[in-house]
Formats: C-alpha cells, structure tokens, sequence
C-alpha cells in the first residue's frame, strides 16, 4: 500500500493506495469488488473496509506521489516487487517504508539479509523501519484491543508511523532496536510451526510451554550471533517479542497447518492450498533458511546448538518423524 502524505488528523492524504494482484472472483475483478464493496472477499471476508482505501491493480499506478510505504506480502516477492518500483523511476525522494512481512533472505555480507534490507538493495533511498507484534489480523480487523511494535533507526520515522497506525485498539510502541523488532517476526513462525506439532501430537499446554521457551532462547541466540550488541535484550519484552511469540503458538496459520501436518496424511504444499486461501506459510519456508545461514555463519552443527530450529527443517522437508521433535526438546542444550 502506499500512503500519500500530507491526513489522518489533516496530517495524511484520506486516499490510501491498496496494490491489489487482480483476481476474478464470480466474475468481478476482486480491485472492482474492493472499491465498490468495500470489502476484500478472497483474503479478509466479512470485513468492512474504510472507503478511502482504493484497490489499484498497477504496482506503479499505486505508488505514484507516494511519500509512505508499507510493505505486507509474501516474503517471496519482495525482490520482484521492489525491482519494479526501481526500475519505475516514480519513487519520491525522501520516501519512507515499513515492512510488516516476516522472513529472511540469505546472501550479504554476514550471510543473512532482514527483509527490509533486501527492500534497501532495490531502493537504497528509502528508509525502512518495521511493525511486527501480537497482530493475528481477524482480531486487528476486528478492532480487538491489542499492541505492536514499530522497530526504527530513526525516532523520528517511528514516531510518523505510530502517529500513522496508533488508535485506541491498536497502540503502537516505537522501539529503536530495528533488527531485533524485524528478526522476531520471522523467527517466532519456526517456533509455532514446533507448537503446531505439538498440538498435531495431542500434546498439552506444558510441552507448549517449553516449546515456546527454548524457542525463545534459540531466537536471542540467533539474533546476538548476527547483531551482536546491536540487539537489545528489553525488545524480546516488546510486544513483537514474547507476546508475538505467545500468540503465533497458539493461532495463526503456521500452527494451524503444522498441526495437520503432524496428523499425517497430506503434505505442506497440499495444506496451504487447502487451508490458507491463496495465502503462505512463513515458518517451515523460514527454518529451511536459517539452515542455510548459520551454515555461512560457520556453525557447522546447527541441530546440536539450534535443535529446535533444526528439527522443524528436518520434518518438514527432510523426512524426519514429527514424532521426534520431543526428542530434541528432551535433548535440548538448555537441559545439559
């Protein structure tokens, strides 16, 4: 989407632009749907959406004039996306983004790139922070009370974003721990992936419990190998830490399919057709790259110092039983 600045409290343009992938849905384009109905019915049906959101099926068309960005899509298409963007010539200058996607990319100089540096690649002139936090999106399209975190280099940024997203529902905690608030919201989908397993197991909430702990303990782990001091303890108290970590564990997609996939029977590609509407899963995706990055980073037995991790890249695409992933929380090294 991008944002014309300028009113939100007459600070921001009303018009928010929407890129919207053109579907047929019945018949109607789903961008015609959107700004005659107000509602997007393929990915969040039933809800109502606010007039001045307008669908705009041109990646370019939507960015035009654009002074705020906000990134939401499937990690897998940031690149292509931002390429065009580049190549358009239509970005301002002085434009800012903010990515919400979770992921991570490897290559770079340490072996490891946070999306909003993949973003940065393309469009080295804007400068990125990031929203991540306990936000499963039917609550937050509900206006359910909840928090988030907006992760920025700048105080400033953060503040014209939290000014941007903050309402009495949704209250916005700028955190000036960027990489740490960004790493979370792509870590914490490996974790509920284990904790899908373990519902898929028939396990109860303390084997979840400790699931979500370790869990916890390999993602600062994992952050202070790539950040070092950069990455503050106090962010994983945020709400993009412990209560993105909480909630992703017991909703969200990725525990939901990593629950049927525990049960047998069907395979991941086949669950994320079924289940998720067009829509993708992050963890499993996620764990199979972190293998791939703590191998450049030199740690030549990843299962023994990230066993957790690990295990969800070996079941979900290397054969191993999901049965064995207690093994490795019995095993753990927090135990040793």
């Amino acid at each position: 989407a991008g944002i014309n600045a300028a009113a939100k409290n007459s600070i921001f343009d009303p018009t928010v632009n929407m890129w919207v992938f053109e579907e047929m849905i019945d018949g109607e384009k789903l961008t015609e749907i959107i700004n005659t109905k107000h509602e997007n019915v393929k990915y969040l049906p039933g809800v109502a959406l606010p007039p001045n959101v307008k669908a705009v099926p041109d990646l370019v068309d939507s960015a035009r004039d654009c002074d705020l960005f906000i990134f939401v899509i499937p990690h897998q298409f940031i690149p292509r996306t931002c390429k065009t963007l580049a190549d358009s010539g239509v970005i301002k200058p002085g434009a800012r983004g903010i990515t919400l996607v979770k992921g991570i990319e490897t290559g770079g100089e340490r072996g490891m790139k946070l999306i909003s540096e993949v973003i940065t690649d393309h469009l080295p002139d804007m400068k990125i922070s990031a929203l991540m936090g306990a936000n499963i999106a039917k609550e937050v399209a509900s206006d359910q009370f909840c928090e988030t975190s907006i992760g920025c280099e700048k105080i400033e940024d953060g503040q014209i974003f939290k000014q941007l997203f903050d309402t009495p529902n949704f209250r916005c905690r700028v955190v000036n721990d960027p990489k740490t608030v960004e790493i979370c919201g792509a870590l914490k989908n490996i974790v509920a992936t284990g904790a899908g397993f373990c519902d898929g197991l028939g396990l109860g909430d303390n084997t979840k419990a400790a699931v979500i702990r370790l869990g916890m303990k390999e993602m600062m782990n994992f952050s202070k190998l790539f950040f070092g001091d950069e990455s503050k303890s106090s962010t994983y108290f945020e709400s993009c830490g412990v209560a993105d970590l909480i909630t992703t564990c017991y909703g969200g997609r990725n525990r939901k399919c990593a629950e049927i996939f525990a049960k047998g029977g069907k395979t991941l590609e086949e669950i994320e057709k079924e289940v998720l509407n067009g829509q993708k899963l992050q963890g499993p995706p996620t764990a199979a790259e972190v293998q791939v990055v703590l191998k450049n980073k030199g740690i030549s037995n990843p299962e023994a110092e990230y066993p957790l991790f690990t295990a969800v890249d070996q079941i979900c695409y290397h054969g191993k039983d999901v049965k064995e992933f207690i093994t490795c929380l019995q095993a753990h090294p927090e135990h040793l």
